[in-house]
């Protein structure tokens, strides 16, 4: 399975942002999205979850199968997390889990959930409010994960994480790129080169995969330079 983007454009007034961009994501790798503040990165999540208009096209393709997305195609972790803060972190699992009863295919327990996310089970009956911004992010990562989403755009997931909890957190994206396509956007090239199989960078509008050889901080940071 793989998500293309076919000559997708997107353009704001007189700027434009994402400039006929083809490009192709497979399942079974994690891709790091680079590219400076304002290259346009969000705007391409957008495109992807059909949150914007754009020009073009993008779609599933799976053994020579072409299929336009919906949204329970996609999981999007946004950077800054919202949850229904005057609810515990127990009551918003079982609601949500209700609610979506038809669609979970595999079910686990509320217990199994939180642990699967590394949240300690004396925390499932907080407030949401009372989670710090990390927790509140392993949430929202939560919910893509139950519904299992075939792609799971993650904008800066692991920013505000400890070093034990983004480490914990690394270790769940590897195991989940086995059955979806991952994207995940960060300004922080460590990161990046640590995490992720491959590094493509948005720049001028296009983006662009690093090749193996080339997969360094110098080379990448040449690149993003060529936007100034």
């Amino acid at each position: 399975m793989k998500l293309v983007l076919d000559n997708v454009s997107k353009n704001f007034d007189e700027k434009m942002v994402l400039n006929n961009i083809s490009f192709e994501f497979e399942i079974g790798e994690i891709y790091g999205l680079l590219g400076r503040n304002g290259a346009g990165k969000t705007t391409l999540f957008n495109c992807i979850n059909n949150d914007l208009d754009y020009d073009g096209h993008i779609y599933l393709e799976d053994k020579d199968e072409k299929k336009d997305l919906v949204s329970e195609d996609i999981g999007y972790s946004i950077a800054e997390p919202l949850v229904p803060e005057f609810l515990t972190g127990r009551e918003f699992l079982e609601f949500f889990l209700e609610i979506n009863d038809r669609r979970i295919q595999t079910k686990k327990t509320v217990e199994e959930y939180f642990d699967l996310v590394g949240i300690d089970r004396k925390d499932m009956d907080k407030l949401l409010k009372d989670y710090s911004f990390g927790m509140k992010n392993k949430m929202q990562l939560l919910v893509n994960i139950i519904l299992d989403s075939k792609i799971i755009l993650l904008d800066e997931p692991l920013t505000s994480l400890d070093v034990v909890a983004a480490e914990e957190m690394k270790n769940l994206l590897k195991k989940l790129k086995k059955e979806h396509i991952l994207i995940f956007s960060t300004h922080i090239m460590e990161l990046a080169l640590d995490l992720c199989d491959e590094i493509v960078i948005l720049n001028n509008g296009a983006l662009n995969l690093v090749s193996e050889k080339k997969l360094d901080k110098k080379h990448i940071i040449e690149i993003l330079k060529s936007e100034e």
